[in-house]
């Protein structure tokens, strides 16, 4: 995983907007919160194609997952919006947290503090997450590394973990980057490498993948990212999230097939799924 400063990583439009100091984040991860915000994905080349809409997620530390059901959340039980284990990491049922300790020590990353997720939750029992974010935090509140678990519409899911070579934590508007590995899109081969770019702050959330086709080439072919302010979880503002959003995971879906549409409308080159790869993880 190599990395590299860059500029713009904490407003709707990255580019053209300054980057915080870079800082790791020392304080101690914030407990379960709802954040709101929006989904923004470009597409600059062979066809230009953008989108963006209002999105939600839940910020999980797994320590706390017990406190649920008491916020208004359902956990692995049904519910309007609930949280299911099965969902993430070994998507069997079992507990999340030994699961993420086992990846990191297996990758020789010393990340012992609080695990954060951010995901979305199901919706009337249903659940699709294209992406979501693991930050793994040390003792001291730095965040060492980030485990993104890409998931695409064939059933497959894939990890990538974004850490540094050198151990040192991760920092506020550095961009760090990993070969792509998964089949996600079929109008995008598996060739080229991401580039994983956050905001860590108990005010913002933001996660940022640029997708660069061509490993010369100096602008990305893809830009996605999701951005959003924390609110407290509490019962009522889970119950406005059904009435907010509750058309929200089938709209992922939906739009995901609809953006295919008007891309295979525009001519856009089409790549057959390849087999998936045989690790479950690329750093």
């Amino acid at each position: 995983m190599t990395h590299a400063s860059f500029a713009g990583c904490d407003g709707p439009s990255p580019g053209n907007v300054t980057a915080p100091a870079p800082a790791t984040t020392r304080s101690l991860p914030a407990g379960p919160a709802i954040i709101h915000g929006e989904i923004t994905h470009r597409r600059h080349r062979p066809a230009d194609n953008a989108f963006t809409y209002p999105a939600f997620c839940l910020r999980l530390p797994l320590s706390q997952l017990a406190w649920l059901p008491a916020l208004g959340i359902p956990h692995n039980a049904a519910g309007a919006v609930s949280f299911h284990d099965c969902d993430h990491g070994a998507c069997d049922g079992s507990a999340l947290l030994p699961w993420i300790r086992a990846l990191l020590a297996a990758e020789g990353i010393k990340a012992d503090g609080e695990i954060v997720l951010y995901a979305f939750p199901r919706m009337l029992g249903y659940a699709f997450n294209p992406v979501s974010f693991w930050a793994c935090h040390d003792h001291a509140g730095a965040v060492r590394a980030v485990l993104c678990e890409v998931r695409n519409t064939f059933g497959e899911r894939h990890n990538y973990l974004v850490a540094t070579p050198d151990g040192r934590p991760l920092m506020s508007g550095e961009g760090y980057t990993a070969r792509k590995a998964f089949h996600v899109s079929p109008f995008c081969e598996v060739k080229g490498h991401y580039r994983f770019r956050f905001f860590f702050d108990d005010a913002r959330w933001l996660a940022r993948i640029d997708y660069f086709d061509v490993d010369e080439v100096v602008d990305p072919l893809l830009e996605t990212w999701i951005s959003g302010t924390p609110a407290p979880m509490e019962r009522r503002a889970v119950r406005g999230l059904w009435w907010r959003y509750r058309f929200f995971t089938a709209g992922v879906v939906a739009r995901i097939h609809w953006q295919a549409l008007k891309l295979a409308l525009r001519r856009v080159p089409f790549f057959a799924k390849p087999a998936p790869p045989r690790e479950g993880t690329t750093r």
